[in-house]
């Protein structure tokens, strides 16, 4: 019987765990890091589990993790899947958190501090339009698993939740849609999507930026909203779509966050502040540029050089990770704040690195690659450096690889690590003190034997795979966030 995740993880390789030892920059007063230990979450029965790639977090600032585990069962109408539920993993118990009505799996794509989670489930029915199973976003609170529903159309997805427990997403209606704006998602549809915001049983439609479709990705406390939405319905020559622009939606209206010249853009996070950070495609929509934007000002952050960058996340503090180019080709992760960019790095000799999250402390977590998509460490930043999560956690834990996620205010790391069966297990990895950059350099040194040995599987990072332009690459990482049965977005044996 093959596993549902396993499945989807087939046509990407996962996480090669060599461990070189991290070469410090000489300083004057040693640096001082935060050691690691890994917990694995294991499964509900099955053999893998997993937690969703960002940016919305899956691990709350309590250590409560969500995420999604197989079981033993058989999925009864889909084929070669196994029944895999939702979890939630607290103080050391993996609880089952239920399916839909008639599903076989659901996938959580955030947890709020309350512990209300929102995802997207099936609900045992194949749709008749597209031959794949139907979706619905859903709401899980104190044992209660509720369908938000659509807008008349056939599926919906819910992406984040706040602490007032306003969740929102994307649903289709019943409108034709040319475009198929689902298909950025992974979810092909012949009808519109709009974004929405969804409180104590209520679905409110977002509305659009003048063109047909819309989609919610991330929402503040204050319920203040940023995503993506078509402007018109001209397609454009590069894209082949029509214009897409970031929004933010607040009080019932929704502004365009507006375009560093290009015609392809999203909002990826909005912190408490209003303040939105994403890409936008430059003028051509060949290359495209990570923006700020605040009160009505969008601001171009720029490259380390190169052609494109991307911001993925903002703390309150209105610091920013991301990945830009360096003018030699390859790209770094970056942190910046207030018109300075600052360059991560990589981890040893590594050529490439991708910021992925950052906490209110400004810690961040990524990967350090070979550039073409192949991870070859994991990485934390903080107090000015970069050290090498793999090497701290991978010796004697049973896993050849971690790929990082989000990373909570306590600075707890929740991830996704291979075991030498190939299975995949979700992770924590869990602050254990501190210590000095003397010790940091001996521990990497000793773990440096993982890297000899058998041959490892290998993670290929869709952020960096190669592709036509801006917007293909970006449907790519989109499309894997959403790993679900038989869509696009589920690699196929």
């Amino acid at each position: 019987m093959k596993s549902r995740i396993l499945m989807l993880f087939a046509a990407v390789a996962l996480l090669v765990a060599l461990a070189i030892p991290v070469s410090l920059a000489a300083q004057e007063h040693p640096t001082k890091h935060h050691t690691y230990k890994l917990i694995d979450l294991g499964t509900l029965g099955g053999p893998n589990s997993f937690v969703n790639g960002g940016p919305p977090p899956m691990l709350n600032n309590n250590g409560v993790v969500a995420g999604e585990a197989d079981t033993s069962t058989p999925c009864a109408y889909l084929g070669g899947f196994l029944v895999s539920p939702a979890f939630k993993w607290e103080k050391g118990a993996l609880i089952n958190m239920g399916l839909l009505p008639g599903g076989c799996f659901s996938l959580p794509n955030a947890i709020n501090s309350k512990g209300m989670m929102v995802g997207s489930g099936d609900i045992g029915v194949i749709d008749p339009q597209t031959g794949l199973p139907e979706i619905r976003a859903d709401f899980r609170y104190k044992g209660q698993v509720i369908n938000m529903g659509t807008f008349g159309g056939t599926n919906s997805l819910s992406n984040g939740v706040n602490n007032r427990g306003q969740a929102i997403g994307g649903a289709e209606n019943a409108d034709p849609d040319p475009w198929n704006f689902g298909g950025i998602v992974g979810l092909p549809s012949p009808t519109a999507w709009h974004g929405f915001i969804w409180q104590n049983g209520v679905l409110q439609d977002l509305g659009t930026l003048g063109g047909p479709d819309s989609f919610g990705l991330i929402v503040n406390e204050q319920g203040q909203i940023t995503g993506f939405s078509f402007t018109n319905d001209t397609p454009n020559p590069t894209t082949g779509i029509p214009t897409v622009d970031p929004f933010l939606w607040q009080d019932g209206r929704m502004t365009d966050v507006g375009s560093l010249g290009g015609t392809f853009g999203f909002g990826n996070a909005v912190n408490n502040g209003g303040q939105v950070v994403g890409f936008s495609d430059v003028a051509g929509d060949l290359t495209n540029h990570a923006f700020f934007w605040d009160r009505g000002a969008l601001t171009d952050i720029g490259t380390l050089g190169g052609n494109n960058s991307s911001a993925n996340w903002i703390n309150d503090a209105g610091q920013v990770v991301g990945t830009a180019d360096l003018a030699d080709g390859t790209h770094h992760a970056f942190i910046w704040r207030k018109g300075t960019m600052t360059d991560l790095g990589t981890i040893g000799s590594d050529p490439c690195s991708d910021g992925f999250h950052l906490n209110a402390s400004g810690q961040a977590i990524g990967i350090s690659t070979d550039c073409n998509g192949t991870i070859l460490h994991t990485f934390l930043w903080e107090n000015g450096s970069m050290i090498d999560l793999s090497a701290q956690v991978l010796p004697g834990s049973g896993f050849t690889g971690i790929e990082p996620v989000v990373i909570n205010d306590r600075g707890e790391i929740v991830g996704n690590g291979l075991q030498p069966s190939g299975d995949l297990h979700a992770v924590v990895l869990t602050p254990n003190g501190n210590r000095d950059e003397r010790s940091e350099v001996s521990i990497t040194a000793a773990a440096s034997g993982i890297a000899s040995g058998a041959a490892r599987q290998h993670l290929v990072s869709v952020r960096e795979a190669p592709v036509l332009s801006p917007f293909d690459r970006f449907r790519n990482q989109v499309r894997q966030r959403y790993r679900l049965p038989g869509h696009s977005s589920a690699p196929r044996d």
